[in-house]
């Protein structure tokens, strides 16, 4: 039995994806405290398809070790158990802010590259 490869594509998708996926989770913390399942949902609905709830939930614990968000429990609107929402601290905040202002100076200059140079001749491969 073979395990199967994921595609060149989906491989570089997750590389970049795991580059700023923390900046992401902060971002979606900062519109409204979320529980663990919003932020596959929010994402995925985002087209972020590449994340599941197993890669998220580690990321969570981190920030929160690390004092950039804050755990509550809350009960559960359909009267199951109680879930664990993440909000912003004020360390996350400010890792927001400054993490908006990297991203959006780095992400024009490398689709700048990305979309003015060309192979000899011209063509793509």
């Amino acid at each position: 039995m073979t395990k199967e490869l994921p595609a060149a594509g989906d491989q570089r998708r997750s590389q970049l994806l795991r580059g700023v996926l923390d900046l992401c989770l902060l971002s979606l913390i900062a519109e409204r405290p979320r529980y663990g399942f919003e932020f596959a949902a929010a994402l995925n609905l985002n087209g972020v398809d590449l994340v599941s709830e197993g890669s998220i939930y580690p990321l969570l614990a981190r920030m929160e070790r690390t004092g950039l968000i804050s755990s509550y429990r809350a009960p559960s609107s359909n009267g199951g158990a109680p879930r664990k929402y993440y909000r912003l601290t004020e360390a996350g905040h400010a890792e927001l802010s400054g993490g908006r202002t990297d991203w959006l100076a780095f992400a024009p200059q490398v689709t700048h590259i990305l979309t003015t140079t060309q192979p000899p001749g011209g063509t793509t491969q």
